[in-house]
């Protein structure tokens, strides 16, 4: 009963608070605001003579020709080369695919399949068992912003589905 006293008097306190009006000083509202702020303007100063010419008459000494350090030469090859070769040797990379289904039931893995099939007719379904669960998953994507349009697509007709990264293979 105290408690209900005490927060009846806190809230009739913060209503009359927030009824109040609040008063302006009239030495505030006459004055206007004003202060200095040159000294935090940048300061330039102005060249009075004109640019030189760098390649004028008066320079006749010409540099020396340097070899430039970071140009495309015969050891770049080479490790280009090296790269293209790896790269030719792989597969695989790493991407993401859309988990449309993961269970052990084949039937309800085959009904999703099907589901999938009739709803979305441009992304291919595919089923894959790693005992003892079935997996149903569609699309094949380098990065999950590629992903991301079909996903919300499929999230529409199955709530659970889920983005999982995955390895794709290259043609």
């Amino acid at each position: 009963m105290k408690r209900m006293f005490e927060l009846s008097h806190y809230l009739l306190y913060m209503i009359m608070m927030g009824c109040a009006s609040s008063q302006v000083s009239p030495s505030s509202s006459s004055s206007s605001y004003a202060e200095d702020l040159s000294y935090l303007h940048p300061v330039y100063n102005e060249e009075s003579e004109a640019p030189k010419n760098i390649n004028s008459d008066n320079n006749k000494t010409k540099a020396a020709y340097t070899e430039p350090k970071f140009a495309v030469n015969q050891s770049l090859h080479a490790v280009l080369d090296s790269i293209d070769r790896i790269n030719l040797t792989r597969k695989l990379v790493d991407g993401f695919t859309i988990q449309v289904y993961a269970g052990q039931k084949r039937d309800d893995a085959l009904n999703t399949k099907r589901s999938m099939d009739q709803n979305l007719p441009e992304l291919k379904a595919e089923m894959t068992y790693v005992q003892p669960t079935f997996r149903i998953k569609a699309g094949k994507y380098y990065t999950q912003l590629d992903a991301q349009k079909d996903y919300v697509a499929v999230k529409r007709y199955f709530p659970n589905a889920i983005l999982v990264p995955d390895k794709i293979a290259i043609q």
